[in-house]
């Protein structure tokens, strides 16, 4: 099995607090991994470890088989990792195909990709002219994830995607995901509260708690207990 992601004894921090330590797992190419957990236990200072914005303090990181450990997050981009924040990371006062714009290299691929989150969510191109600024806070969640997918990453980290987003729009996004997987294959890293979107579509988990995994097993009837279970402790 070809690795897309390899982490090994990865520990990182803030001032002289380490709040990641000595985590090791991999992604393997076309999967997606959830990891699960409660809020404060350093979820999101994983993936931005992994992405570069907060330096590695011990361990590696290996893309595609490259040693990133000390490559910038600018270059990692460039090497097919994309984030999806949880925070709304947009260009409020440009509009729908402004943001959008920016999940491409060049011009030349803009109208292709236009075409590709149409048939994702056609409620974007609909209203390609409309400011940012302006959607509802799920369809803003929407023109975040799309303008990562159009980069058509190797790897894709999403961060608590689903959150604030109604039913409708979670069930819209897990189909997408599945699709993009299946149809480019694009390796996911998943973080998420919301464990039926997860697990939906994940084919194996981590359980995250003070930094460390805790559990981790292939996704199957008996996970949301095993995973609930750990979250009371």
């Amino acid at each position: 099995m070809t690795e897309a992601l390899k982490v090994e004894g990865l520990a990182s921090g803030y001032g002289t607090s380490e709040v990641v330590s000595d985590v090791s797992f991999t992604l393997a190419e076309s999967e997606v991994l959830a990891i699960v957990g409660r809020n404060g236990m350093g979820k999101t200072s994983l993936l931005k470890t992994v992405l570069g914005f907060l330096p590695a303090w011990r361990g590696t990181i290996h893309l595609g088989g490259k040693d990133v450990t000390r490559t910038p997050p600018h270059l990692k981009r460039r090497l097919g990792l994309v984030y999806v924040p949880q925070e709304q990371a947009l260009f409020q006062d440009l509009t729908i195909r402004d943001n959008l714009r920016l999940g491409v290299f060049s011009d030349r691929d803009l109208n292709a990709a236009l075409d590709q989150v149409g048939q994702w969510f056609p409620v974007l191109t609909q209203r390609l002219q409309q400011r940012a600024g302006t959607l509802s806070g799920g369809e803003q969640k929407m023109l975040i994830v799309a303008r990562a997918l159009m980069a058509q990453p190797e790897v894709l980290l999403l961060d608590e995607v689903t959150e604030g987003l109604q039913p409708s729009l979670v069930d819209r996004l897990s189909n997408v995901l599945a699709q993009v997987r299946r149809e480019i294959g694009t390796s996911m890293i998943v973080i998420e509260q919301h464990l039926p979107f997860a697990l939906g579509i994940a084919s194996r988990y981590l359980v995250f708690k003070r930094g460390e995994i805790v559990d981790s097993s292939r996704v199957d009837t008996g996970s949301a207990a095993r995973i609930e279970t750990h979250m009371r402790i």
